[in-house]
């Protein structure tokens, strides 16, 4: 981690009080499906981003869900958990991505996507690992931010376009102009948060499964597929596809139901 990147993390403001009592509620073993939902349903303005983004068509489902305890239901709290922190973390920061070539709609539909086929690639098999995997979809992206600011920062936007056009690689890209990566500067954002040890070590290591912590590995696992499937652009490719098939078949992951969700994605 560089200093210039650990300097403006120290710096990000802390969670709102709305978070951190949906994460009191999330880690507490004796909380139940209505302690979530009244934590939620107090904030009208969070609950309208929850609904908005679980009646998105990427998840496939032929009512509306109308109301926050109808969302938990589905869902299940991991996943809800999961909408509510991206709607709350985004906020958090001022963003500007245009070193990526991308806008902020842009931004917040690839998160969306990459959570959609997560969400529907696991719900029924891997349904556990949605606690981890939910957050870690919707926020892997956000060191993003931090990197984009440290490229306009030091004037160098058209070395790291030289760079992404050299390496076809983004965080090969931010390696070599800024000296760190996606992943890294967002699992450090969510270690000063004091974000759980599982979903640190799942964004740290979902470019390298292999060194996260035992219980972390499938989880980390599944994120390097999801996020090879769906490029920082949110296109997903004929390529793409192939690319993330080749780590299922490596990974040993569930082939037939990434298929299935595949389907809803494009």
């Amino acid at each position: 981690m560089t200093d210039d990147i650990l300097k403006k993390i120290k710096q990000l403001p802390p969670l709102p009080e709305s978070a951190m009592q949906i994460e009191a509620v999330y880690q507490d073993p004796d909380s139940s499906f209505n302690d979530m939902v009244k934590i939620l349903e107090k904030d009208p303005l969070l609950t309208a981003d929850i609904l908005k983004d679980a009646n998105s068509p990427l998840y496939g489902f032929s009512r509306e869900i109308n109301a926050i305890s109808q969302a938990v239901g589905l869902f299940g709290m991991g996943t809800v958990r999961g909408f509510a922190l991206a709607s709350i973390v985004k906020k958090s920061f001022a963003l500007d991505l245009s070193p990526y070539g991308i806008n902020n709609d842009m931004f917040s539909a690839l998160s969306k996507k990459q959570h959609g086929l997560m969400t529907a690639w696991c719900i029924r098999k891997e349904n556990k690992l949605l606690g981890i995997l939910s957050p870690a979809a919707f926020l892997v992206e956000i060191g993003k931010v931090l990197i984009s600011q440290q490229i306009i920062t030091e004037g160098k936007q058209e070395a790291f376009r030289d760079a992404l056009n050299e390496l076809q690689d983004v965080e090969a890209a931010e390696k070599k102009v800024v000296g760190v990566d996606t992943p890294e500067v967002s699992s450090t954002i969510f270690k000063h948060w004091r974000f759980e040890e599982g979903l640190v070590d799942t964004i740290a290591n979902c470019l390298s499964p292999e060194n996260a912590e035992p219980e972390d590995i499938r989880a980390a696992q599944i994120l390097h597929v999801v996020r090879t499937c769906v490029p920082i652009n949110g296109i997903i490719t004929d390529a793409s596809i192939e690319t993330a098939k080749t780590l299922i078949e490596k990974y040993d992951l569930d082939m037939e139901s990434f298929d299935k969700a595949i389907e809803n994605a494009r």
